[in-house]
């Protein structure tokens, strides 16, 4: 395995607001997964979020419920 495969780059992860495609309507996924947290928060589901929002609040909702943290 090189240093590549070992080290990603530092770039690998990427803020939502630096996204090219940030502002596109969010995805079939994340809608669906964004739907189980807000279920589980008690918190209103918005499906005019772009995929830069929803990749947010995601992870404001899996702070909130301890879904999807590493173990």
């Amino acid at each position: 395995m090189d240093d590549k495969a070992k080290n990603p780059p530092d770039n690998a992860v990427k803020d939502p607001a630096d996204w090219t495609t940030g502002e596109e309507t969010m995805t079939g996924a994340q809608a669906s997964y964004l739907k189980t947290l807000c279920e589980e928060a008690g918190e209103a589901f918005d499906e005019t979020l772009t995929k830069a929002d929803a990749s947010r609040r995601i992870d404001e909702l899996q702070a909130r419920t301890g879904r999807g943290r590493d173990h």
